[in-house]
């Protein structure tokens, strides 16, 4: 079954005037893929990825662009038209994503950019979009654990911190006081799981969490060494700015890190800074 607002892997079945007749692998779902939504000739029997959506004319139709996203999922798009109804993004595609007011958390101002879901309207098969994020995300039931590795997506920046949605699914918190590194919202980051709060927001962190998280500082550390030729002119007495910039990691951690490595007898500590031993 072809799969509205979804990437679909389809046959081209027919040539025809203006494009070509698409279907699904059960041959009981056919869609029409337009010359001008392809940059290349297509033959029969060949096998294409391509997304499905309803057009302007209320019919499903296919193109071999690739969206921003798909039904489902969370991504930043830029306005790029506003009206009475709702406002345009720019979803990457051709066809533009329509966010209806009632869908907007706060009015959207032309040429800013959003976290946006991809919704589907089960009574057109019409796309939308909506940032009222809370509506589409999992609090019922969190499965993440402590140290668990994830990918997080920044959406909105607070004294507080910044607001992430986990694995397209859930909500969390990177605080300010510990991101050493930089984020950029609308960027996909790595990060790891802190704790499962009662209210089903999850906490999470740059770095792992314990132990892990030193053994993680020593790595970047030894990585750094290399990189650098074997010394690096930070040491104990050096500021937290400068660590963060140069290793993005904490002054607590950066001193609890060289002291294992010292102790592990890898590096040698210097009044001006650390030298491998490694090397």
């Amino acid at each position: 079954m072809i799969e509205l607002g979804k990437i679909n892997k389809l046959t081209v079945s027919a040539l025809e005037e203006g494009g070509y007749t698409l279907l699904c692998s059960e041959k009981s779902d056919e869609v029409f893929l337009p010359q001008s939504k392809t940059k290349v000739k297509h033959t029969v029997g060949e096998e294409i990825e391509v997304f499905v959506y309803i057009d302007d004319k209320d019919l499903p139709i296919a193109t071999t662009e690739k969206p921003k996203g798909e039904v489902g999922s969370f991504c930043f798009m830029k306005v790029v038209g506003l009206t009475d109804f709702g406002a345009f993004v720019d979803m990457g595609i051709q066809k533009h994503l329509l966010v209806p007011v009632k869908h907007q958390k706060r009015r959207f101002v032309m040429g800013e950019e959003y976290l946006v879901y991809i919704g589907l309207d089960e009574q057109t098969g019409k796309l939308f979009g909506s940032t009222k994020l809370g509506n589409y995300l999992e609090f019922s039931v969190v499965d993440l654990h402590r140290n668990q590795k994830v990918m997080m997506l920044p959406y909105d920046e607070s004294e507080l911190g910044v607001s992430v949605v986990i694995e397209q699914k859930y909500q969390g918190m990177l605080y300010t006081n510990e991101i050493f590194s930089k984020v950029q919202l609308g960027v996909e980051v790595q990060g790891f799981v802190k704790a499962v709060r009662p209210d089903r927001l999850v906490d999470v962190s740059l770095q792992p969490v314990g132990m892990t998280n030193a053994n993680h500082s020593m790595d970047i550390i030894i990585k750094a060494l290399e990189v650098a030729g074997g010394f690096l002119g930070l040491h104990d007495k050096s500021q937290p700015e400068d660590i963060k910039s140069q290793l993005g990691m904490s002054k607590q951690n950066f001193k609890r890190a060289i002291g294992m490595l010292y102790k592990a007898g890898k590096i040698d500590l210097l009044k001006d800074g650390i030298k491998s031993k490694l090397t």
